[in-house]
């Protein structure tokens, strides 16, 4: 497998339509005329997640007022992402992509360098698409700690 095709800032979001943590449905679709953070992480209940998850649940009132939406997405089944919700009081939507396809239409899974060896997994990455559901920023390779501050700063809310 070799590294995945990545979006571009214009480029048009993937649409789907993906079961949630509260056994929906959501559809990108649902959310144009709102701005949307779209966050891909490896697997709900791991450390790196769950910082990541509580960071942006700790910031969503904020981010929800300068217009965001923010909604996760995993490889992990519906189940997980309610236990994972639950357990950690996460107040945005989570996502299960159990085939990946979403994941590899983003450019998130694939390829990647992991503890200096290369293996194929979800490449934790954020996507902040526009009201008209197009590509604003494409960060791929994102750290876990620290991610959502750094986020905050760019798009100028700090």
């Amino acid at each position: 497998m070799t590294a995945p095709a990545r979006l571009s800032p214009g480029d048009p979001a993937p649409e789907f339509t993906l079961p949630t943590d509260t056994g929906g449905q959501l559809t990108l679709a649902e959310l144009r005329g709102r701005k949307v953070i779209l966050y891909a992480y490896p697997a709900a209940m791991t450390p790196g997640c769950t910082k990541q998850a509580c960071d942006f649940r700790d910031s969503l009132a904020s981010l929800q007022a300068a217009g965001y939406e923010v909604v996760g997405i995993s490889p992990d089944k519906p189940e997980k992402l309610a236990k994972f919700r639950d357990r950690d009081a996460i107040t945005f939507p989570l996502v299960a992509d159990a085939d990946k396809a979403v994941l590899t239409a983003y450019g998130a899974y694939g390829e990647k360098q992991s503890y200096g060896r290369t293996v194929t997994g979800v490449i934790r990455s954020t996507f902040v698409i526009d009201e008209n559901g197009k590509i604003e920023r494409a960060l791929y390779n994102v750290k876990a700690t620290g991610h959502v501050a750094k986020l905050r700063r760019d798009l100028g809310l700090d």
